[in-house]
């Protein structure tokens, strides 16, 4: 099973993978750059092949890549927009050129413009992004959101919207936040509720779409589109939500990653929880 977590690339980007073995990941995630800086150097050629080797030479399978969350590709401000764009193209550089095939970031916030404005300045960003990269073998995931504030993805439908808009769909997927998700009204924790959002999930958007999945408890309650992630089944949501996902065949072959709060000795307690339902 792909089940790891967010871990560090202090040191080197290379330096992810030996983290991520310590705590026993398969899967991880990472930032490719300092995510609180708009910028970064370019990558080397030996940190690029120091990447790959060390990828090649571990037991972690699966590496999906995260962008800066300074960035909103729905920014109605120009200049902004523009600042917003420019750094996702570093992002989406960074992350095929180290071979990573999933680039995960928040669809991105109105600003009060309205939620047609916010969703179709998600998807313009999206295709200018695309074919200015057009050989590329990346593929965009959209991330479920809590839709705290202005911040869209928190439906289903919007998320359907921004891929309706989008020039080459197949080059665009989901990332579905279990905390997201439960902040944003989606109930999974009974058997029912469940299946109930999963195939929710599968009638607007596709289960073909989803690509990655974050695993986080909720400190906010159903519905309070509050983005508060807790420690798995110390939370609001409770283990057996996840017991579910963990035993959905459907999902077997999924990155499934932790962001929960702390560092590595906290995501790997986190783990061995999430390890001991299956």
């Amino acid at each position: 099973m792909l089940l790891g977590a967010h871990v560090s690339i202090a040191g080197g980007l290379h330096n992810a993978f030996s983290r991520g073995e310590e705590i026993g990941c398969t899967a991880i995630q990472i930032f490719t750059k300092n995510q609180n800086r708009w910028s970064a150097k370019p990558l080397t050629d030996t940190e690029t092949a120091q990447f790959k080797q060390t990828w090649q030479n571990s037991t972690i399978s699966a590496v999906v890549a995260h962008d800066s969350y300074l960035i909103n590709l729905g920014n109605p401000d120009q200049d902004g927009l523009q600042q917003s764009r420019q750094a996702f193209l570093v992002e989406m550089d960074r992350a095929e050129k180290l071979g990573i095939p999933y680039l995960v970031f928040h669809p991105g916030s109105h600003k009060n413009a309205g939620e047609s404005f916010g969703l179709k300045k998600i998807a313009e960003s999206i295709n200018i992004l695309l074919e200015q990269r057009k050989d590329y073998q990346l593929c965009l995931l959209l991330e479920t959101t809590a839709g705290q504030g202005t911040n869209l993805g928190y439906t289903f439908e919007q998320l359907a919207q921004i891929i309706e808009l989008v020039n080459n769909p197949q080059r665009v997927g989901v990332c579905l936040d279990t905390a997201h998700i439960f902040a944003a009204g989606y109930d999974i924790r009974t058997e029912q509720t469940y299946q109930k959002t999963i195939n929710t999930f599968d009638q607007i958007l596709g289960l073909s779409t989803l690509c990655a999945i974050h695993l986080n408890d909720s400190k906010k309650e159903l519905g309070s589109r509050i983005d508060r992630h807790e420690h798995i089944g110390k939370g609001l949501i409770g283990l057996d939500a996840f017991r579910f996902i963990l035993h959905d065949e459907r999902f077997q072959d999924i990155p499934k990653i932790l962001e929960t709060p702390g560092k590595e000795e906290d995501f790997k307690r986190n783990l061995d929880v999430l390890k001991s339902l299956i």
